[in-house]
């Protein structure tokens, strides 16, 4: 089938993904290709070194156009980070003529006013998503489009970031020889991935808990009505292992992912992990009881942040699905039972095979890749809903100089040109960062 390939690219704390999918016939999702790489140049979902940064998103691309076999150019790019804020604002619009029907111009005539809101100096407009609106006097009402009526008035979910930590990231991507897309909350991507439409109807909350942060996305009717990132994630998790059991840092991530749990309960006293010594020294032994009292007590903090957002959201009481945890934090032991006991709701573990029907490996379905998958299929929704057109093409790669001749960037500078702009969700800022870079080289 030819249709057009996506890449979703998940610049997170601990790891770098990039996939390629594109839209099967039955409507699912084809993952082509994944790579993936170690992350070490971000901290807590923001750019703390560019140029390991850079090297490590090549080396992720590098892996997923080899094992997919095609040219990657034009990404689509998650977000997260303890900067970002969300916000909800009214807007009202008045029509000249309100025996004309309602068209999507009069809907993005009200999104463009939001994104040119004037914001606190160094934030952005990330997103502009509309909730509800109302026609005259008529409210709840999802879509507009097609009515008729002389005053329009909005309820938007505004989700805004730092320019600077944005930029940086931006930065990163079109210095590893790609163009961005699109930017993406990823808390928004995770939920496209592992939750379905009823979920959404029902009311949900998803919480995505990566190395750096925790992602926290509330849905009910089918609205997006909640966005947050707590600034914690396994990373921390993993810091208190190593303090708690005296050991390097490498071997206390390794005890995590193996032997960890989030209910010490659930372990007995005489399960014991040998861990070696260093050169000359005796080993050292962990009691897998003790190593889950640390990522209970530290596990337990971050749900509780989480629940606390879930009741400022004013709709703990409205979430029939309860809770959908994903994230690499989420494939530790008895996840679901620690987060029932703090929440007091429901939850099940969300795995981002939802909407995919086929995958390299059985390793890509993991929660850990949930916001890799969620870009992708965020990314095609955005391609059939704007008609844009990817310079993704399924060819063999061609070998590249090692050094780039001036004439090279100068066709490099003309195809980020030439790249389809997009139509909606934070144009203007991309165009923005754009703008600000050229002047920047200049």
């Amino acid at each position: 089938m030819n249709s057009d390939i996506i890449v979703g690219l998940d610049i997170g704390t601990t790891k770098i993904a990039c996939l390629v999918g594109r839209r099967t016939e039955n409507g699912k999702i084809e993952i082509l290709g994944i790579g993936k790489s170690e992350s070490i140049g971000v901290s807590r979902g923001v750019v703390a070194n560019i140029e390991k940064t850079v090297a490590s998103i090549k080396a992720a691309v590098a892996e997923a156009s080899e094992k997919s076999g095609v040219n990657i150019e034009l990404v689509n790019v998650g977000i997260a980070g303890q900067h970002i804020k969300s916000l909800q604002i009214e807007d009202t619009r008045t029509r000249r003529n309100p025996e004309d029907e309602i068209e999507q111009a009069d809907v993005d005539a009200m999104i463009e006013n939001m994104e040119n809101m004037t914001m606190l100096p160094g934030e952005e407009i990330i997103h502009v998503l509309p909730q509800e609106f109302t026609v005259d006097s008529e409210g709840g009402i999802k879509d507009p489009i097609g009515m008729c009526g002389s005053r329009m008035q909005a309820n938007f979910h505004i989700i805004t970031g730092q320019m600077g930590a944005i930029r940086n990231i931006y930065k990163c991507v079109t210095k590893a020889g790609l163009t961005v897309a699109d930017l993406t909350l990823e808390p928004l991507a995770s939920s496209a991935a592992a939750l379905t439409e009823e979920e959404k109807e029902a009311g949900i909350a998803l919480v995505d808990i990566g190395g750096g942060t925790t992602d926290v996305a509330i849905f009910q009717d089918g609205i997006i009505r909640h966005t947050a990132v707590i600034p914690f994630g396994g990373n921390i998790i993993t810091e208190d292992i190593k303090q708690g059991c005296t050991i390097m840092r490498n071997q206390a991530e390794q005890l995590k992912v193996k032997f960890g749990s989030s209910l010490a309960v659930e372990n007995k006293d005489t399960d014991i992990v040998v861990i070696p010594g260093l050169k000359g020294r005796d080993p050292k032994e962990i009691s897998v009881r003790n190593l889950a009292h640390i990522i209970e007590a530290r596990m337990t903090e971050i749900l509780e942040h989480v629940h606390y957002e879930i009741r400022s959201s004013g709709f703990e009481k409205q979430l029939i699905g309860g809770i959908v945890i994903t994230g690499g934090g989420a494939q530790l032991k008895h996840m679901k039972q620690l987060v029932e006991y703090v929440t007091g709701l429901t939850c099940r573990i969300g795995f981002p095979n939802e909407h995919v029907s086929k995958a390299p490996s059985e390793d890509m379905l993991q929660p850990s890749m949930s916001t890799g998958v969620g870009l992708v299929i965020m990314g095609i929704e955005e391609l059939e809903k704007n008609g844009k057109r990817t310079v993704v093409e399924e060819t063999p790669k061609e070998e590249t100089p090692a050094a780039a001749a001036p004439q090279d960037s100068i066709e490099q500078e003309e195809k980020i040109e030439k790249a389809p702009k997009p139509k909606s969700r934070g144009f203007n800022f991309l165009q923005k960062v754009r703008d600000f870079l050229e002047t920047e080289d200049d």
